[in-house]
């Protein structure tokens, strides 16, 4: 649980604070630096490029760095890129910093995960993974402190997020153990991945793309259109990102259920909530309750989507740990990298009510289209047996034996750097 805590605390420093909160800070970013919607989308887009690069890398640098020093690398240039947000004179130094927190982004949870086979028991991996990515919602859940105080002091609230960043760094040392992943003895090399599994991942990874393509509309805007469009005062859109966190908190339990009943149906239902939530905003944006309401059903959406998408990816790459759960958020990170400068230039053009819209109806189609979403693990043909559900389940079946069985996951077992 320590470590769970920990990884929590990690997650919500690099995912919530260097990621996701710069939505947040737009109204008064954009103010003091005059830009306009289109810049303010290329420049929501480049953390997301930046994360998708590191995630190809990440995986490489845990093993031959150990998992303390690539968190610890993670933490510092998580760190470094607050701090040059928080001195940005211009568009510029403002993208450079938040191209440089989505590289932060991008290594912190593999790190994590390496660090998590080396130290905690494979039969808590699935509540522990549960809590980490609990994270998300908690940073994004921090951040609202800081806009309710420091609305009109963006500047400062980045740079004390940078503190936070560097007590993460320290604290890294004396929690997580200079190890690379740790694989039993017994574990054989995962079988090379078949042409219906590159299906499958083909069409897991065109869901996640579009997902990430709808939400990045509220990521990067939704604040900024309820003080533009709503007229509500910069403070107040702390509240829409306190839903988000409060809902999103519940995300890891829907996810978990969905993998358990009926998959697509679930990531039909969501979508339709992410979509409902971008309309509801965009028709009501001078009702604060009715905007924190739909930040509350966007909060609960994405994140069940992203933990769906998650057990998903693991699923269907047994013995690849390092990229099972990695493509779903590529793809998720590559569909806001997509969408963000495309809803910037549609607010430009259309102004934020078409925007929004046009997002809602491409979020509906794509639930429409929910009856493709892959269900089913390995070989086993459409319609059979999917084997033991839930996330837990997800991960007893990474490790493989000789024969090309899952190794059964020896509760007494303990593992210490």
């Amino acid at each position: 649980m320590r470590f769970a805590l920990f990884g929590a605390g990690l997650i919500a420093i690099t995912y919530g604070l260097a990621r996701f909160a710069f939505g947040l800070f737009v109204p008064p970013i954009r103010a003091d630096l005059g830009l306009t919607p289109d810049v303010v989308g290329i420049i929501g887009a480049l953390p997301l490029i930046s994360f998708v690069l590191a995630s190809l890398v990440a995986p490489i640098l845990a093993v031959r760095m150990g998992a303390r020093y690539t968190a610890m690398l993670s933490g510092t240039v998580g760190a470094s890129g607050l701090l040059v947000i928080s001195q940005g004179p211009d568009a510029l130094s403002l993208g450079i910093g938040v191209f440089v927190c989505g590289i932060s982004t991008g290594l912190m949870m593999p790190a994590l995960s390496g660090a998590m086979q080396a130290v905690v028991d494979r039969s808590m991996h699935g509540r522990v993974s549960s809590v980490m990515n609990a994270g998300t919602s908690i940073g994004v859940a921090v951040a609202v402190p800081a806009v309710l105080l420091l609305a009109d002091a963006w500047r400062f609230a980045y740079g004390s997020f940078a503190v936070l960043a560097v007590i993460g760094v320290v604290v890294t040392w004396y929690v997580i153990p200079s190890v690379s992943r740790v694989t039993p003895s017994g574990a054989a090399p995962p079988p090379p991945i078949s042409s219906l599994q590159w299906w499958r991942l083909g069409r897991l990874s065109v869901f996640s793309f579009l997902m990430g393509f709808v939400s990045s509309a509220y990521w990067i805007f939704a604040p900024d259109l309820v003080v533009t469009l709503g007229a509500l005062p910069p403070g107040a859109t702390g509240w829409l990102w306190l839903a988000v966190g409060i809902a999103g908190l519940g995300g890891a339990v829907v996810a978990d259920l969905a993998d358990r009943n009926n998959p697509p149906i679930t990531q039909a239902l969501m979508l339709m909530m992410l979509s409902t939530s971008l309309a509801l905003l965009a028709a009501s944006p001078g009702n604060l309750f009715l905007a924190a309401f739909s930040a509350l059903v966007f909060g609960l959406a994405y994140m069940s989507l992203t933990g769906l998408y998650l057990m998903t990816g693991i699923r269907l790459l047994p013995g690849r740990l390092s990229m099972g759960p990695v493509l779903p958020f590529v793809a998720v990170s590559l569909g806001q990298a997509a969408g963000s400068p495309v809803v910037g230039e549609l607010v430009k053009t259309f102004g934020y009510a078409d925007a929004f819209a046009m997002f809602a109806a491409i979020g509906v189609v794509v639930a429409i289209l929910s009856p493709l979403y892959p269900r089913t693990i390995g070989e086993e043909p459409e319609g059979e047996a999917e084997g033991e559900p839930g996330l837990q389940a997800a991960y007893d079946n990474q490790l493989l034996d000789a024969d090309g069985e899952p190794i059964e996951p020896r509760t007494e077992e303990v593992r210490t750097s």
